[in-house]
């Protein structure tokens, strides 16, 4: 069973599970792996909030990117599997499936620029139950919004999205580096596909900058760098673009630059449930401490890129 927390919510955006339920129902008879939805409840004075009734996938969940324990060959597999699974994603025909009005076609990343500040000014506000204290503002926020409101970004693009796909939202077979579900849709819409790239190849661009901040973001991880298996980001790349059929190498730097502007707020998210007593347990406010290492990282993408605009490399 899925469904929304109790309480107020911090996020217009955030726990849509009703979205989650259409999108799922219509993926049912694709060649996407999806768990089977059997029932949506939308009365709240039921379970006292909206929730819905899935199929159990019988298989594996890594929280951790770099499968401890699996063999080094299988680890690139399941990665490969992971990256050309969220290609065949990509590449669905949303007029066929009945998801046509599921989102605007156009100008993904200018809604996103102004959910996510809407969103990190929302969050801001939250008190702490017991100090009383206001949880703040995201560091930096008004440089980050202002260059991504500048209007260079990707070239625009349409496709389904997940909007939160990472290893951990994937069931693997039991004994097979394969793909058998995709869980927690909730944040699903049509959008620009380097969303979705940026995020699952998001540790990979933290290991890449700078190892300190690595070690405070995937902290909860074993993975670090050199580990036998694991792909590099061009293998990645490479792999979906053999699928999607379009290569998205050029534009990575804007798209890593604000996924990691948009987890600053994810952790900022945190910060404000723990302190209204949604999120409990000191790992809430260890994640929320990140908050500042993605902001810092953001912002050196930012300066890179602008130093590649001043030298006359204008395709990021």
């Amino acid at each position: 069973m899925r469904k929304k927390p109790p309480g107020q919510l911090m996020s217009k955006s955030a726990h849509k599970i009703e979205r989650e339920y259409r999108v799922l129902l219509a993926l049912q008879g694709t060649d996407i792996a999806v768990p089977r939805v059997y029932c949506l409840c939308e009365d709240s004075t039921v379970l006292g909030t909206s929730f819905y009734v899935m199929e159990f996938l019988d298989g594996r969940i890594f929280e951790d990117p770099s499968f401890p324990g699996v063999p080094p060959q299988e680890r690139n597999e399941m990665w490969c599997e992971a990256i050309t699974t969220l290609a065949k994603l990509h590449t669905v025909n949303i007029d066929a499936v009945g998801l046509g009005s599921y989102g605007r076609r156009s100008g993904f990343y200018n809604r996103q620029i102004k959910t996510w500040k809407e969103t990190e000014h929302a969050q801001s506000t939250v008190v702490d139950v017991d100090t009383k204290i206001p949880v703040g503002r995201v560091p930096g926020v008004g440089q980050m919004i202002e260059f991504f409101s500048q209007g260079q970004g990707p070239q625009d693009r349409a496709c389904l999205i997940h909007g939160d796909y990472k290893i951990d939202n994937l069931v693997y077979h039991k004994t097979e580096p394969r793909v058998i579900g995709i869980l927690d849709w909730e944040m699903s819409t049509i959008g620009h596909p380097l969303s979705d790239i940026a995020n699952i190849l998001q540790p990979w661009t933290i290991l890449a900058m700078s190892s300190s901040a690595a070690h405070q973001l995937l902290l909860p991880f074993q993975m670090t760098a050199g580990i036998v298996g694991l792909p590099s980001i061009p293998d990645c790349l490479e792999w979906y673009a053999n699928v999607a059929g379009w290569d998205p190498q050029p534009e990575m730097i804007w798209a890593d630059a604000f996924s990691l502007f948009r987890m600053s707020v994810v952790r900022q998210g945190i910060t404000a449930r723990h302190a209204s007593r949604q999120a409990s347990g000191s790992t809430a406010v260890e994640i929320g401490r990140g908050m500042s290492v993605c902001v810092a990282l953001t912002l050196r993408l930012i300066s890179k890129m602008r130093d590649m605009r001043t030298n006359g490399r204008a395709r990021l």
